[in-house]
Order: C-alpha cells, then structure tokens, then sequence
C-alpha cells in the first residue's frame, strides 16, 4: 500500500509542475494571437516577409535598427545606434518620435501597455517561424519609388 501512496505522490508532483507550464503555454498562445491582431494596425506600412513602406518585420528581434539590407531608412533611425531588444522595441513601439527623433516612422505609438506587450510575443514568435526562417537575409522588395520618404 505504501507503494501506492508514493506512487499517487510523485503523479500529484508530476502534475502539479506540468499545469503551470501548460497555463504558461496557453498564455503565450493567447497573447500571440492578441499580438496578431494588434500587428493588423502595422501592416499598412510592414509585412513580415517583405519591405514595403516600412522595412520587414522577420527577425526584428536582436537586429540593429537600420539595418535591414536594401531598405532606406532615415539617417536619425540608421543612426540610432538601437537593437530591436524587447525592452527597446517596447520604448519605441510606445513612443516612436521620442525614441529616435528623427524617425520618419509618422505613427503616434501603441500607448497601451498590453497591446505593446502582445505584439512584442507576436513579433518574437512570427520572426522564429519557418515563414520567417528562409527571409531573414532575404534582399529588399519593396518597389523604390522615387520621392518615397525613407523611414
């Protein structure tokens, strides 16, 4: 009988690490799928895969801003000397103009601490995708229109 009661222990232990973990997954899933929402707003001017207005999103995470090859980014973002960390993205993304003065990014921000926070997960997880895994270095192709303003 001791057996047992060991036994229904080390299940209940078992158990109780694998809920939080599964809680965790679905919150990462949800966010995601809030981010992915949220990300709607910024596809007027971006896409994953592609420049278009606004330089491709695969692989923002830990790439230095004004980076990406082939796109024409404003001096003041080239220069910003900023990594797409999570935490900077997060300042950016809240206030892009205050973060790099300059910036012809024309957008006001997500204010909202969570919408940031969802399209943060959303942009980190999209830029690990097999979608994202074959475009990372993938050359510009975005039509340069003469006039456009760059970014």
């Amino acid at each position: 009988m001791g057996s047992r009661t060991a036994g229904a222990g080390v299940i209940a232990a078992a158990l109780s690490l694998a809920l939080p973990a599964a809680h965790a997954a679905d919150a990462i899933t949800d966010a995601y799928a809030r981010g992915a929402i949220v990300y709607e707003r910024c596809a007027a001017c971006h896409a994953l895969q592609t420049d278009r207005t606004g330089p491709r999103h695969c692989g923002l995470i830990g790439r230095r801003a004004g980076s990406v090859p082939g796109f024409d980014y404003s001096p003041a973002m080239r220069n910003s000397g900023l990594v797409w960390t999570e935490a900077n993205l997060d300042r950016f993304l809240k206030a892009p103009m205050d973060v790099v003065p300059g910036t012809a990014m024309g957008y006001d921000g997500i204010k909202n601490d969570a919408e940031r926070h969802d399209l943060i997960v959303f942009l980190r997880l999209a830029g690990r995708s097999e979608q994202c895994s074959t475009t990372k270095t993938a050359p510009s192709l975005r039509n340069q229109a003469p006039g456009r303003t760059p970014y």
